[in-house]
């Protein structure tokens, strides 16, 4: 069995993104791992996720090393009260005692004690284009990470790995801008206005439009920022007396736009349709707390890719239960659109489902058009109403016309409709570079967590010092990368999370993975216990052309 990608003819891959005969002929069988009950039912996934439990000595290790960590806080904070340590961050006055503390005493307690050891790692100061490779400003710090100083050197050509780039529209080429310069001749670089009052141009109803047709659905409108493209047009969907399920690992933007709709909120456990079916079932048997009158409404709101642990949603299964128990979709696209499917329309495309299954189609433009703003897309009912209702629309500045024209530029290239061959080439180029870099991580130890096709590489590292440890190392040799543990992770799983993008060559992959390897090796990081075997690269080392 074969799976086409934009008329090209793939093999079908395994986990180790090996041919599956050739997993047969060594004797490698082709497993999967699952998440809880209910996850092992059959998917019409294009390809496998993988959530490898580490060995139980590492989950020891890590919760030894924050025990460790935490006990030297609490020493420090005692040479702090005696006045032999210096007490470096923010605290309530004397005479504020008897108010409310506005600072907590855990969070305050892991700020001072253990993320001001390893700040460093984080907040890198970048001072070139964010594409393949990049600049970072060195800084030194004197008082232990508090404070930091600029050296004046510069950190020339260090290849990115964290950027959302996944296309590599976040670029100087002149000739690829010229359509974004001159519309900024013609508009300038503000709005000054409300899309309600005075603040639409002709450029965001051609930009909407475009989406409209790129998403195949009826109507679409755009936002000048991405997060509040959630946060704020939740409210406007659903509201008291309505039902929210989100997933347990659901964005930020997500879980505040849904606090601030006041509707019930019940969480189901990540990519689990068992958990979500039972909690559908329960919603529509037993209705509201106390009253058990029906919900008003009750909507599902799930991620195209998660960007922490890079799955993919389960789309078709979604889908039938919401049609089972007469529910609405609500589908945040930030880091599919673009990034997965044939021809870049994100999960609907991958999945081949009909985008109107999906009520509200949610997406970003910060990622993989390399841009700002975020949209709304689905039935032209909801996007009418949404105009008058939404507060991001309503109250918020409209998006920037060189913005604007370099949406439009990138979906444009991306459809085809440029007259050129460059858009298509590059959503082949992701998903060649995806399944080549997830494949020898494999092959070399690593854990990786996500789904086949998801160009966000989760690699877990558990341990804090090694986490750090990883970071500097990395820079060390000229490779810049995001770290991420506790609290934003569990406290077991922190991770390193690579992006994948097209424009990253074969050779800079290559010596990524050859001083991954290395690093690796010296921290002992190559948990994984599974044997997967090496062989060719699945492809030639030029990069991916449309004759290939």
């Amino acid at each position: 069995m074969a799976i086409t990608v934009a008329g090209s003819t793939l093999p079908q891959l395994s986990l180790t993104g090996l041919k599956c005969d050739a997993i047969k002929r060594n004797g490698f069988p082709n497993r999967r791992e699952t998440r809880g009950p209910g996850t092992a039912v059959a998917s019409k996934q294009p390809r496998q996720e993988s959530y490898e439990q580490a060995p139980m000595y590492v989950a020891v290790m890590t919760y030894l090393g924050f025990g460790i960590v935490t006990l030297f806080g609490y020493f420090r904070d005692f040479l702090r009260a005696v006045g032999v340590e210096k007490r470096s961050i923010a605290q309530e006055r004397e005479e504020q005692k008897d108010f409310v503390p506005l600072y907590q005493d855990f969070e305050n307690f892991y700020t001072r004690n253990l993320y001001m050891r390893v700040r460093d790692s984080w907040n890198r100061p970048v001072c070139s284009l964010p594409g393949p490779v990049f600049d970072l400003m060195e800084r030194v710090s004197d008082d232990y990470n508090w404070t930091f100083r600029l050296t004046g050197r510069t950190i020339h050509n260090a290849i990115n790995m964290g950027s959302y780039n996944y296309l590599g529209f976040a670029e100087n080429n002149v000739d690829f801008l010229k359509t974004v310069a001159a519309k900024t001749q013609q508009y300038g670089v503000g709005v000054c206005s409300t899309r309600q009052e005075i603040g639409t141009l002709s450029i965001h109803e051609e930009l909407e439009k475009l989406v409209a047709n790129f998403l195949k659905v009826e109507s679409a409108m755009t936002f000048g920022m991405g997060f509040a493209v959630n946060s704020m047009n939740i409210p406007a969907i659903v509201g008291k007396g309505g039902l929210i399920l989100s997933d347990e690992l659901n964005h930020t933007s997500l879980i505040l736009g849904a606090r601030l709709s006041g509707a019930t909120i019940r969480v189901f456990k990540h990519n689990n349709m068992h958990s979500l079916e039972k909690m559908l079932k329960e919603a529509v048997c037993s209705g509201q707390p106390r009253s058990h009158r029906p919900w008003k409404k009750i909507l599902i709101m799930v991620e195209g890719i998660y960007s922490m642990e890079g799955s993919v949603l389960r789309l078709p299964e979604i889908i039938a239960l919401k049609k089972k128990y007469k529910a609405y979709l609500y589908v945040d696209e930030a880091h599919s659109i673009g990034a997965v499917g044939p021809s870049g329309r994100g999960v609907t495309e991958l999945f081949n489902v009909n985008p109107s299954d999906v009520d509200v189609m949610m997406g970003t433009f910060t990622k993989s058009f390399g841009a700002a703003g975020g949209y709304i897309a689905g039935k032209k009912d909801l996007v009418d109403y949404l105009r008058g209702h939404s507060h991001s629309a309503v109250y918020a500045s409209a998006m920037s016309p060189p913005v604007t024209e370099q949406i439009i530029r990138a979906m444009k290239c991306i459809m085809g409709n440029d007259g050129s061959t460059e858009g298509i080439r590059r959503v082949r180029q992701l998903a060649e570079n995806t399944r080549y870099f997830r494949a020898r991580l494999k092959e070399m130890g690593f854990i990786i967590y996500g789904n086949d096709d998801s160009p966000v590489v989760p690699i877990l590292l558990y341990m804090p010092g090694k986490v750090v440890a990883f970071a500097r190392e990395m820079l060390e040799r000229k490779i810049g990368v995001v770290v991420v543990g506790f609290p934003a992770t569990p406290i077991t799983e922190a991770r390193a999370r690579f992006c994948l993008s097209a424009s990253h060559t074969r050779d800079m992959l290559n010596q990524v993975l050859h001083h991954m390897n290395e690093v690796g090796d010296n921290l002992c990081l190559k948990f994984s216990r599974l044997k997967y075997s090496s062989c060719p690269d699945l492809c030639d080392d030029t990069d991916l052309d449309l004759g290939s």
